[in-house]
């Protein structure tokens, strides 16, 4: 999953005229990726817009507005992010009686070697061992709060896209034995991180970025390149163009076409989202048929 950039955070003013609807629009979100296993821990399964929000409310609860000290804490942020072929969760063990939770989280050290995604069931059941952040761990204690992921591999992660495939998270403690299934709706969800950034909920308005930071760049694929020129003819301006270099836009074959138009139709939309307005332009007799996409300066 593609790391957060300054360029998509909001600085702090501008969120706060944001920030009601964008946190309902997160709590919901929040909601469909949520597991409750047993009835003490929850694993909230992270994306690039729940990391986007703590990152947010963040900076807002330290008011923070200096690009470089944000920038350091979007860096710690995007140690959460999975990387490809991995999903990454946030653990909470719930204990309620205040009076019992250091004993209660005694009695669960050593968890990070006892929870598990399993895949399948009977003979063709297999599991991927959660990997904890090790800086949190520590021989003689653990905390309530944990940062995991489950680095599937490929055929993890064939398995889990196969929702005829039963998916299910255990944790085999000998102080705590539990497991539950997917939700449909989790399921489609992680099956989705692993292919493609979720869209996004918070685009910075005009004006309303991080002074100092660059735009964030678009998102590409294998065979379509979003970029930034250096030299912008507009706001916004990105390219779109082939990866590779057909002669013309004649031997583009159909996916190709597809994709390419469906890039432009993306940053076309979210130019006029962000600006009211957007010029596309064309160099189809070049080597690489390209688009530019831009809003006039005012």
């Amino acid at each position: 999953m593609r790391p957060l950039e300054l360029g998509e955070l909001v600085a702090i003013d501008a969120y706060e005229e944001l920030r009601d609807a964008y946190r309902a629009h997160v709590m919901r979100e929040k909601a469909e990726r949520r597991l409750a296993v047993g009835d003490r821990v929850t694993l909230l399964f992270e994306d690039r817009e729940t990391i986007r929000f703590q990152v947010q409310e963040m900076m807002r609860i330290e008011r923070l507005r200096d690009a470089e000290k944000i920038q350091h804490e979007l860096d710690v942020y995007n140690a959460l992010l999975p990387g490809a072929g991995e999903l990454s969760a946030t653990l909470m063990i719930e204990i309620t009686d205040a009076a019992r939770i250091r004993a209660e989280l005694d009695r669960l050290i050593g968890l990070d070697q006892h929870v598990f995604l399993a895949l399948g069931s009977g003979a063709e059941a297999s599991r991927v061992r959660a990997r904890f952040d090790a800086a949190q761990l520590e021989g003689d204690r653990i905390s309530a709060v944990h940062y995991l992921k489950f680095a599937l591999g490929a055929d993890a992660a064939v398995r889990l896209l196969d929702p005829a495939t039963p998916a299910r998270v255990e944790l085999d403690h000998p102080g705590f034995r539990a497991s539950a299934e997917l939700p449909a709706g989790l399921r489609a969800r992680l099956a989705s991180d692993l292919t493609r950034d979720p869209p996004p909920l918070l685009v910075p308005p005009p004006g309303g970025g991080i002074a100092g930071a660059r735009e964030a760049a678009p998102a590409a694929s294998a065979r379509v390149r979003v970029w930034r020129p250096e030299r912008p003819s507009g706001r916004g301006h990105v390219v779109v163009e082939a990866s590779a270099t057909p002669a013309s836009l004649l031997e583009v074959d159909a996916a190709l076409e597809a994709e390419l138009w469906a890039a432009v139709k993306r940053e076309a939309a979210e130019i006029l989202t962000r600006y009211g307005s957007c010029r596309i332009t064309s160099e189809l007799p070049a080597a690489t048929p390209r688009w530019h996409l831009f809003a006039p300066e005012d």
